[in-house]
């Protein structure tokens, strides 16, 4: 298996919202036995539908490093559920040996270079996204997890949905910013 992906983007109805936002590539690679859909909040334990949630200070990384919160519009920290979401992802990921993914958006979890606060778009990364990069252990001083098999590590290369029509045409793309 070649990636994982955001199960919204295959046409899974995870959202928040309980909907989905399929894009043909993405179901394109998911029938073609390249990618995995997973959706990191449910891995995580959190129901569809749900309260929409965004990180509350800097971003995934900071949530990783346990500076930040992730909570729902109520005010609810749902912050163990996106950490557990992210580490399992990551687990998934290294079981089919994907070195790749595809995430989506503005999302607290998924997102790979932008993340909503309120209605906005800001620049950062989800806690999957982040994590998935390097992943670490939080309750223990930021650990790695455990040691990755030979010749896998940490996903190699995670772009945004807008960078898919050039991988399922198989043309090269310029570097993403996230190795």
């Amino acid at each position: 298996m070649e990636y994982i992906v955001s199960a919204c983007l295959a046409g899974v109805r995870c959202r928040y919202d309980g909907g989905h936002c399929e894009t043909p590539e993405i179901r394109q690679l998911v029938a073609e036995g390249r990618a995995l859909p997973v959706c990191p909040e449910q891995l995580g334990g959190l129901p569809t539908p749900r309260i929409p949630a965004e990180i509350v200070g800097d971003g995934g990384e900071a949530v990783i490093e346990e500076t930040a919160l992730v909570l729902d519009k109520e005010g609810t920290e749902v912050t163990a559920a996106f950490v557990r979401g992210a580490e399992e992802t990551w687990k998934l990921a290294r079981l089919v040996g994907a070195s790749k993914a595809i995430l989506k958006e503005r999302s607290p979890s998924c997102g790979v270079t932008q993340i909503c606060r309120g209605e906005e778009a800001i620049s950062g990364e989800g806690v999957t996204c982040f994590f998935t990069q390097n992943p670490r252990n939080p309750s223990s001083g930021n650990g790695i997890v455990e040691q990755p098999p030979a010749g896998f590590g940490n996903l190699r290369e995670i772009w945004s949905v807008r960078r898919i029509y050039a991988i399922v045409n198989h043309q090269r793309v310029g570097h993403s910013g996230h190795r």
